[in-house]
């Protein structure tokens, strides 16, 4: 049962990141927060009933900070906002007003 938990939680920060890198959601989005929340939180209670000190660290960590930046998004954004198109505006001086670019960065 231990192992199931572990790959759902897994599966899940797997999943944000895999979206995040190829363009399709933004590290930012309330989905991509909600999904690493959810993942590393799991991931991080099942490191403590196992004893798994560091990576219960990295996973409880993450997992705050994930649900805090997500409380901020929840806070601050609405329905349809920047933050939960998974599309953030561009940046590029050449391009025509109003065009927009996938929000690409370096995430986990």
């Amino acid at each position: 049962m231990d192992q199931i938990i572990q790959i759902g939680g897994s599966v899940l920060v797997l999943i944000a990141f895999g979206l995040a890198q190829l363009g399709m959601l933004d590290h930012k989005s309330r989905r991509y927060l909600l999904l690493n929340t959810v993942g590393s939180g799991v991931l991080a209670v099942d490191a403590l009933f196992g004893a798994q000190w560091g990576f219960l660290l990295l996973e409880g960590v993450w997992s705050i900070i994930s649900a805090i930046s997500l409380v901020g998004v929840l806070l601050r954004g609405r329905p349809g906002s920047d933050a939960d198109s998974g599309m953030t505006p561009g940046h590029d001086e050449n391009a025509p007003s109003g065009e927009w670019e996938a929000g690409i960065t370096p995430t986990r």
